[in-house]
């Protein structure tokens, strides 16, 4: 019998197999398609401090192998997260790690201060691919500095595990994987979308109502892929690795590169039990492959 368990810095999960944030909703959503006491944790939809209602429609635009999502972080805000969703989140049996999106570092110390004291949230993911509003809109997680200004803020406001979520969208990742790792990221998580377009060529307009949009799916998986292998070799800390994770074969691959855990994204919204099915495969590998313990492959391409 193989041990699922994986042990993420501070952060100890039952299995290595997570939800992206984004792609699950709070949770109940799923259900009824996959229950959430075999997954490693849940990770819920981006919270900023105040409701959003995200991008004008069109919101989704389909691409070979991949999806342009500009949902814009549509959420209830704060306020209504404490008191109508986490309740409900608390009920259900996994470790659930609450994404946190926001425009001023100020925005993401106020959750992080928020969120501590609630029972029921294991972790923080921050999201430090937004626009940092003070600064001239250049998003957190293109700069080093200022990722490692708002990892810092988040470290200071709370004694939770801290996630850093990289963005893609820059010319070194390794930088921005320091620059996390010495804000007090207790872990990485990457990547986010990678930016893109498309156009109606009827219409001739972008496909999107915001213009541009994030890409994901199984299209940017080799991107992601090749970062979480550097980000591996630059940073001390534990790596969730994400990016069109599809099946079994992809996750045990994000693993041998250096994830100690995987999270699943946009292949829910087309086989909503692809999470369940990724763990067992997860299992029959190391099993057919005489590892005890599923870390045991973490980072073996290394070798």
């Amino acid at each position: 019998m193989t041990d699922l368990r994986v042990k993420l810095g501070p952060l100890s999960l039952r299995n290595p197999v997570l939800t992206a944030s984004g792609t699950y909703g709070f949770g109940e959503e799923y259900a009824p398609y996959c229950p959430t006491r075999l997954l490693g944790a849940v990770v819920v939809k981006g919270l900023t401090p105040r409701p959003r209602l995200g991008n004008p429609p069109p919101r989704l635009a389909e691409t070979p192998a991949g999806l342009l999502n500009a949902v814009g972080l549509e959420n209830p805000g704060l306020e209504e997260f404490l008191r109508s969703y986490l309740p409900r989140l608390r009920a259900l049996d996994t470790a659930v790690i609450v994404n946190i999106a926001g425009f001023s570092v100020a925005d993401y110390a106020l959750l992080a201060r928020a969120l501590s004291g609630q029972a029921g949230v294991a972790a923080l993911e921050v999201n430090i691919s937004c626009p940092n509003v003070a600064h001239g809109g250049l998003a957190f997680g293109a700069d080093p500095a200022a990722a490692e200004e708002v990892l810092r803020a988040v470290r200071e406001a709370t004694p939770l595990p801290v996630i850093a979520k990289l963005s893609p969208n820059v010319t070194d990742i390794q930088a921005m994987a320091r620059a996390a790792e010495r804000g007090g990221a207790d872990i990485i998580s990457l990547i986010n979308t990678l930016l893109g377009l498309a156009i109606d060529i009827h219409s001739r307009r972008p496909l999107l109502g915001n213009i541009t949009g994030g890409l994901s799916g199984p299209a940017v998986k080799p991107v992601a892929l090749r970062m979480v292998y550097q980000v591996y070799e630059a940073v001390q800390l534990p790596l969730i690795g994400m990016g069109g994770i599809s099946t079994w074969e992809d996750a045990v691959e994000f693993m041998l590169a250096g994830a100690g855990a995987v999270a699943v994204g946009t292949a829910n919204f087309t086989n909503p039990g692809a999470p369940v099915d990724i763990l067992r495969g997860l299992e029959s590998y190391c099993a057919a492959n005489g590892f005890a313990r599923v870390t045991d492959m973490v980072g073996l391409a290394h070798n």
